[in-house]
């Protein structure tokens, strides 16, 4: 495999990865900018894992505390 280059199963696994990551990103950015977390948001723009630090804010971290 010439490492110059890459087939369409990987260019589509990249990219279908990609929107993935996008998706999560965007609604974890919303729900942070919503809420006024200062800090999340930008440990968010900075932080790119997969969407996994993204998850973990929409899911555990932005409940409200009542």
């Amino acid at each position: 495999m010439d490492l110059g280059t890459i087939s369409s199963q990987e260019f589509i696994f990249i990219i279908l990865g990609s929107i993935w990551s996008l998706v999560w990103k965007a609604f974890a950015l919303w729900k942070a900018a919503g809420q006024k977390d200062k800090v999340w948001f930008v440990a968010l723009i900075i932080l790119n894992t997969l969407g996994i630090l993204d998850i973990l804010y929409i899911f555990v971290f932005s409940k409200r505390k009542h």
